[in-house]
């Protein structure tokens, strides 16, 4: 391999962090203000230019959603067999840009499926290979982070919280970028929302492709995430994905206009990576403990982003209609308060990080397992406050803004508590051979989350609507009040459970000889 001299700053005594981290801090966050800046409006396209109901468009977006997060587990294993991280991040980067663009002629030519059939067509085209680009960008940018240091070095955690600060530094870029110029009131504007997307994506591309070489190296020097020495199908790779996009079309067009599809799949990879993982006979005893956590942890995570990710969806909704959005005279766009998350977690980043400094140095950090428990009781809070905010609510009676800003603050606390911290926990436990795969392992329980986010949305009460009131599990959704106290009981559960659970879990995690994390700022 090409190696270089480290810099002074890459060793593992120092406290600041490689420049390598600031590059793919920079490139993901051009492809988060791509990915959330689309996303932030895309149930309003759906559902005021496409002209789908709000449960069909729930449904399609947790659809595309979770294959978002399912495509990963492809990319991941083929990043460590055949391309590398470098080539799989810069292929999937120009696909996701592609995608956009697709999106975007898409959105110029808007209308009914029976009146505008091209258009929805190109709606599927584009998703699809945004789909399909995420699944080798999403894993290998995430998994090179933890590769810029020795494997003890206590930076990690630190390091992904400022990772984390670029992911939402470009949600919070492009979503309100793309509420600004889409989510206008007028169906036409949609499209420059999409086009201000391909366009960040491109540019975070060639900021990746500028600086790989440079700076994404070891604190040895040694250059990461090319291409394996051994590497034969890297042409036969680049063949298949036509037809790996013509099956994720397929999918998601039975998911969404015929019968479940996704779900069974879920299943499918779920069982098809553990059998692939433990019955590798290389495995020492501790490997296999750490990676039985994050199989245990990847699926109280579930239960988080489920509930999680109703911003994009049922809470938009409830922006868009039940919400008095107006503030000094001006009427703020539905889809600019998802914006509060991205404000609120780059505030409290490094804040967070501060915080655990602080607790390690006393020797009072909560293991990692303890510290995603609190990241769930912080999300079942938030929708409590929801909970009071719309109790016993009067037909015609706005609500007021400060609980969907109580919500989101407090779901962010969640946020920094439970996701940066997985992300950490999956590098430092993850055996070598297995780190990209197992990284996309933590992606799995996000499309899980998604797909029954978007399930859970599709219950979202319309007063408009006179069909029976929706139920789960036999407790009918009436209102408001009983949507959000389903998310309330289903995150305070799981919170509980891991609570009960959290202490074998970090003792298991100790047979990987690694030390406790402490972040630093």
């Amino acid at each position: 391999m090409q190696t270089i001299p480290a810099p002074i700053e890459q060793s593992a005594e120092s406290t600041s962090h490689p420049r390598g981290l600031y590059l793919l801090f920079a490139t993901e966050m051009w492809e988060r203000f791509s990915y959330y800046g689309m996303r932030a409006v895309l149930v309003l396209f759906l559902t005021k230019a496409m002209m789908m109901d709000k449960a069909f468009a729930s449904k399609f977006y947790g659809g595309y959603t979770s294959l978002v997060y399912l495509t990963p587990l492809i990319g991941g294993f083929i990043s460590d067999r055949y391309w590398g991280n470098r080539r799989s991040i810069l292929t999937g980067g120009l696909l996701m840009a592609l995608g956009q663009f697709t999106l975007f002629f898409s959105a110029s030519n808007y209308g009914a499926a029976d009146t505008h059939a091209l258009s929805h067509w190109m709606l599927y085209l584009g998703l699809g290979v945004m789909i399909v680009g995420n699944g080798f960008f999403k894993p290998n940018i995430s998994s090179m982070v933890g590769s810029l240091y020795s494997p003890a070095d206590k930076r990690k955690d630190a390091a992904y919280t400022i990772f984390y600060m670029g992911i939402n530094l470009g949600s919070f870029i492009g979503n309100t970028i793309t509420s600004l110029i889409g989510d206008t009131g007028n169906p036409a504007d949609f499209r420059w929302a999409f086009l201000a997307c391909g366009i960040a994506m491109l540019l975070g591309t060639v900021v990746f492709n500028w600086g790989k070489d440079k700076y994404l190296h070891t604190p040895e020097g040694v250059q990461v995430g090319e291409t394996p020495a051994i590497s034969g199908g890297i042409m036969g790779v680049y063949a298949l994905l036509p037809v790996l996009l013509a099956i994720i079309l397929g999918i998601l067009w039975l998911d969404s206009a015929k019968f479940p599809t996704i779900a069974p799949l879920l299943g499918v990879a779920v069982v098809g990576i553990a059998y692939m993982i433990f019955s590798d006979k290389s495995l020492s005893g501790a490997d296999i403990k750490g990676i039985m956590v994050i199989f245990i942890v990847s699926f109280f995570v579930v239960f988080f982003w489920a509930a999680f990710e109703q911003a994009p969806a049922s809470l938009t909704f409830f922006a868009d209609e039940q919400m008095n959005r107006t503030i000094f005279g001006f009427t703020l766009p539905a889809s600019i308060f998802q914006n509060l998350n991205a404000i609120f977690v780059v505030v409290g980043a490094p804040l967070m990080a501060m915080v655990w400094t602080a607790l390690g140095r006393r020797g009072a950090e909560p293991p990692s397992p303890l510290k995603m428990c609190i990241g769930l009781a912080m999300l079942a809070a938030g929708y409590l406050v929801m909970c009071f905010g719309v109790h016993n609510l009067q037909p015609g009676v706005k609500v007021s803004m400060f609980f969907l800003v109580a919500l989101y603050f407090l779901h962010s606390v969640g946020e920094l508590c439970l996701s940066p911290i997985g992300l950490s926990l999956v590098n430092k436990l993850a055996p070598v051979k297995f780190a990209s795969l197992l990284m996309a392992v933590w992606f799995l329980a996000n499309a899980a989350a998604n797909y029954l986010a978007g399930y859970m949305s599709s219950l979202y009460p319309d007063p408009k609507s006179t069909a029976p009131a929706p139920e789960i599990l036999g407790y009918h959704i009436t209102n408001l009040y009983d949507f959000f106290m389903v998310f309330v009981v289903s995150a305070a559960v799981a919170a509980a459970i891991l609570f009960l659970i959290s202490g074998k879990l970090a003792k298991m995690m100790d047979a990987r000889n690694y030390p406790a994390p402490i972040a630093q700022a």
